[in-house]
This record gives structure tokens, C-alpha cells and sequence, in this order.
């Protein structure tokens, strides 16, 4: 955990309680870091951090992002697969105590801090305990992954309707619309999804969408290292195996429209790669 100089809160201003200081309650902002290139922070994204005396972050998080604020101290509550830091419990109680110690704490989070982030279960715990919280949204990795391709999430003659999924539920597999899902002419993306690709196929196959229907995974959306495989909702789960980092599957047939080259970029920071793709229509 990476941590700079400490900024305190004693010149912050106080009340006073029988003629005793008392320290001003400090808040809570959940700011969205986006998928992580710094370039994609929205203006007051920025104006959080650079205000921030400590930053409680995500392990996704992007080292460029979080130094744009140097001033402020560190803590990596990062969740990954089988690997937690602090239960989500536990980090909304350091929430709540960093900002009753006076702080400026910005809860910097992947993507955006209410989709799939657990930014509303952060927000009603900071409520509960009467603590001043706020939110600014990000750029949420679907919408990086499909700029970046190329493949709009909607298109007037090929999707009608996007809808964001997670491959993971509390307890064992999603359990979600898949009649709905399977409708043809509409995006579905499903995040946290590379393990369960397999049995997100089956399941929209058998509901009926056809398994021609275009498909594209990006790894690593917005960054350096970004990899993109347009493959087919039939290839889906052999094209995900061996995936490392953060990846959006995205199943439609405007991910028929995906950029097989990168402009501007070499092989040695993106890989794309094809797999007998069809309109599917």
C-alpha cells in the first residue's frame, strides 16, 4: 500500500462544545475512476482527488489515476476473484471512520461507482451514520470497450435495447431473464462473466438466440495492454479461456461492426483477434 505525507485534518475548521474544539465531521465522496485511462476522468472526478486527503481505492484502479493525487494517503480495499482485503461490511465501516476522523475521503472505485460497483450499499451506509456522502459517476467499461472497437451497444438497425448483466450472483449462478436476454436485435453485456462464459452461452442458446450471433470480449478496456476477441455466442466460451485481466463479454449483432485493428497501436499493446464472425441475422 503506497501512501504519501498525511494530510491532517487539524486546519479544518471546528465547533465549539462547551468551550472545547470539536473536530468538523468530514465526507464521504464515491467518485467513478472509470475503466483506466486518466484521460477518460470526468472534470470533477479530478477536483475529488485533487481535494482528497485519503483515497480508499479499488485494486482495478490504474496507477496514473491514482496519482493525480499525491497529497492524500492510500488504502487498497481491492476485491478480486477468491481474494478480498476487507469484506464490503468493513469497508463501509472505514468509510464512516475516516470521515468522522475530519477527512476528505474519496472512495475511488473502477468503472462506476452504481453499476455493479456497490456504490449504493457504500451510499446508505454513509447515510446511516449521518455522514455527508456524494457521488460522481465514471465512464463505465462497456461504454470504453465499445468506443474503443468500434461496435455500438445500440444501433437503429441492428440493436435496439443494451442490457448490462453480471456473470455472478451472491450465490452461484446468475439467475436472469434469459427468454428476455435472447431476443435477437439488442446487446447484451454481461461483466464479471469470463469464468461463467460457458454457461452464459448455453443458457442464451437455449433460450434462443442464435449461436451466429456476434460476440466480442475486451480485456483491459481503454488501457495500453487492451485485447479484443470478436468471436460468435457459439465460441463464446472457448474464446475466454485463459483471460487474465478485467473483461466484458458483449453479445449482439453490432459486435459485428469491431475494429480488427488498432489505430495507432502496435502489436505489442493490443492483440485482436477473429473468430469466424456472421451478422447472425
Amino acid at each position: 500500500m503506497a501512501s504519501s505525507p498525511d494530510r491532517t485534518a487539524a486546519n479544518r475548521l471546528v465547533a465549539l462544545s462547551g468551550g472545547e474544539a470539536v473536530r468538523a465531521m468530514g465526507r464521504v465522496t464515491l467518485v467513478g475512476a472509470g475503466p483506466g485511462d486518466p484521460d477518460l476522468l470526468t472534470i470533477k472526478a479530478l477536483k475529488a482527488l485533487q481535494a482528497s486527503d485519503v483515497l480508499v481505492h479499488d485494486g482495478l484502479v490504474s496507477a496514473e489515476i491514482l496519482d493525480l493525487a499525491p497529497q492524500a494517503r492510500r488504502i487498497d480495499v481491492a476485491k478480486r476473484k477468491s481474494r478480498h482485503t476487507l469484506p464490503q461490511d468493513d469497508i463501509n465501516q472505514l468509510l464512516v471512520a475516516l470521515a468522522r476522523e475530519g477527512l476528505e475521503v474519496v472512495r475511488l472505485k473502477g468503472g462506476d461507482p452504481f453499476l455493479f460497483g456497490r456504490g449504493g450499499e457504500e451510499l446508505s451506509a454513509c447515510r446511516e451514520a449521518g455522514i455527508d456522502c456524494t457521488v460522481v459517476p465514471g465512464v463505465t467499461a462497456a461504454l470504453a470497450a465499445s468506443a474503443g472497437a468500434g461496435a455500438p451497444l445500440t444501433h437503429r438497425g441492428s440493436a435496439q435495447a443494451v442490457t448490462f448483466v453480471t456473470g455472478h450472483a451472491a450465490h452461484g449462478e446468475p439467475d436472469l431473464d434469459w427468454t428476455a436476454l435472447a431476443r435477437p436485435n439488442q446487446t447484451v453485456v454481461v461483466y464479471m462473466g469470463v469464468s461463467t462464459a460457458g454457461f452464459i452461452a448455453q443458457r442464451l442458446t437455449a433460450a434462443g438466440r442464435a449461436g451466429s450471433t456476434p460476440a466480442l470480449i475486451v480485456e483491459n478496456a481503454s488501457r495500453t495492454d487492451e485485447r479484443r476477441i470478436l468471436t460468435t455466442l457459439a465460441g463464446l466460451a472457448t474464446a475466454a479461456e485463459g483471460l487474465k485481466g478485467p473483461a466484458l463479454l458483449m453479445v449482439g449483432e453490432a459486435m459485428a461492426m469491431a475494429e480488427i485493428k488498432v489505430p495507432g497501436e502496435t502489436a505489442t499493446l493490443a492483440v485482436v483477434e477473429v473468430q469466424n464472425v456472421s451478422s447472425g441475422q
